[in-house]
């Protein structure tokens, strides 16, 4: 898969790009510095009416949305209050459609994301579930609707000035990620419907450690295993 591809793949619904995510590179670059990350573990979210488990099940509001598009743009969102989650969005401009960025190893800014999440080295968990991977990649809220960059790597990367904005450059793995190491089950802690076997929606790379452990949600229709 080469960039092109990639970028083309935001364009279709998120059962289809998720897994085609899994051993991509992002870096995402703040006034504070870099931190660039292999991604090991995804959440597919799908549109308005279509998956319960999703922010825009009912509908576009002022919090959700980015998620309605245009794609390849990030969806930012605050977790009980305290964890700001990365997603990104896809499908076509208007239906909504987003990818939860839910666990990565570090490839290079180590440092830095361990001073953001505390000075604690926690090894291959260090950005291991949605909240601590936003954390140590320095996400903030203002930084939602900002714009991915997909591996266009003849240009600079740019540090923003403003302490509250971030570049994030997307790139295809060197090598492709064997199929039979990419594994899929229900979504982490989604509550109901949206969390039971219907919607197997949560992927990742077999064996990885940094993978997060999966929880299941309340009130969920099936008894299902992550």
């Amino acid at each position: 898969m080469d960039s092109a591809q990639l970028a083309a793949l935001f364009d279709s619904h998120a059962t289809e790009l998720a897994p085609a995510l899994l051993g991509c590179e992002l870096t995402v670059t703040t006034a504070e510095g870099s931190v660039r990350v292999r991604l090991t573990e995804l959440e597919a979210y799908g549109d308005q009416g279509e998956d319960p488990g999703a922010h825009s099940y009912n509908g576009k509001t002022m919090r959700n949305a980015s998620l309605f598009g245009p794609p390849r743009h990030t969806y930012v969102y605050l977790n009980y209050g305290i964890h700001r989650c990365l997603n990104f969005a896809c499908h076509a401009e208007g239906i909504a459609g987003g990818v939860l960025l839910r666990s990565c190893e570090v490839i290079e800014g180590r440092d830095l994301a361990i001073q953001r999440r505390g000075g604690r080295d926690t090894g291959a968990k260090l950005l291991s579930g949605p909240g601590r991977l936003g954390q140590g990649l320095g996400i903030t809220l203002p930084m939602d609707a900002t714009a991915l960059r997909i591996d266009q790597l003849g240009e600079p990367t740019q540090i923003p000035d403003d302490q509250q904005a971030a570049q994030f450059v997307l790139e295809p793995p060197e090598t492709p990620l064997a199929a039979k190491r990419i594994r899929s089950g229900p979504r982490v802690g989604v509550s109901g419907p949206g969390g039971g076997g219907t919607f197997p929606w949560r992927y990742w790379i077999e064996g990885n450690p940094s993978v997060s452990v999966y929880r299941k949600g309340k009130n969920v229709p099936t008894d299902v295993r992550g």
